[in-house]
């Protein structure tokens, strides 16, 4: 992938060694509390997007991608460790899982950065025909009670399509769909969903029924995927605009 620049920001491919031990340095700062590099072997079978600040060449940014060539290699993926995924080892188009998300908590563009990952992860998909895009939502924490109205309000609008839903594989969850029917208070819900969860939702993604409690990064995660053909054509043209 060339890279993509967008005002200040320029998101590109890592090139080595060193690319992917600047992202594992920042993973470290974002998941694991600056208690050292977040490496795993996933990491050794995936490409590293980097977003940097053009003008220092700060990392303020980074996720990593895996490529699939249909959902016969879900088993292969990161998400597979912790979700049952048979359901979609039926799907026959290629796949692109989308993963350690994460944006430097010291830079004030947040949104400017997110916007970019999404266009180069479009100029991916557009390349290699990727039909469904996928990875792990995380809430920062493992106590579910800050995220109540999040959790109701994907149980009642987001979960997946019963053909390709997630089943229960992790030792530790947080089954969402099964709690009451209360109804979820919507700016409290938005406010505490991670931005990456609402990107995907305002793609027409969706999500697994229950949460997985993850002790090693300290976080709450869902499930999160989306079908490409499922994005509206006025979302489409904007992630394409931006690398244009």
């Amino acid at each position: 992938m060339q890279p993509v620049a967008k005002g200040r920001l320029i998101a590109r491919v890592d090139a080595g060694p060193s690319d992917v031990r600047a992202v594992q340095a920042l993973r470290g700062r974002c998941f694991r509390a600056g208690t050292g590099p977040d490496q795993d072997a996933i990491d050794l079978i995936c490409r590293h997007v980097l977003i940097e600040n053009r003008d220092t060449g700060v990392l303020v940014g980074c996720f990593r991608l895996m490529l699939l060539s249909s959902g016969v290699c879900i088993g292969d993926s990161y998400a597979a460790r912790f979700y049952d995924l048979s359901a979609l080892a039926q799907y026959d188009e290629p796949m692109i899982e989308m993963g350690r998300f994460c944006i430097a908590p010291d830079v004030p563009d947040h949104a400017d950065i997110l916007r970019l990952a999404w266009g180069a992860m479009t100029r991916h998909v557009d390349q290699a025909g990727v039909g469904m895009i996928f990875g792990c939502a995380s809430f920062p924490g493992t106590d579910v009670a800050p995220y109540q109205d999040s959790f109701a309000m994907l149980r009642d609008r987001h979960l997946a399509p019963r053909r390709w839903r997630p089943r229960v594989k992790a030792p530790k969850v947080f089954r969402f769909v099964q709690r009451g029917r209360s109804t979820p208070d919507a700016k409290r819900a938005l406010t505490a969903m991670p931005s990456l969860l609402r990107s995907y939702l305002a793609m027409g993604g969706w999500v697994s029924d229950h949460a997985v409690v993850d002790d090693d990064l300290n976080t709450l995660h869902v499930f999160t995927a989306v079908e490409v053909k499922a994005v509206p054509p006025a979302r489409a043209r904007l992630l394409r605009a931006v690398v244009g």
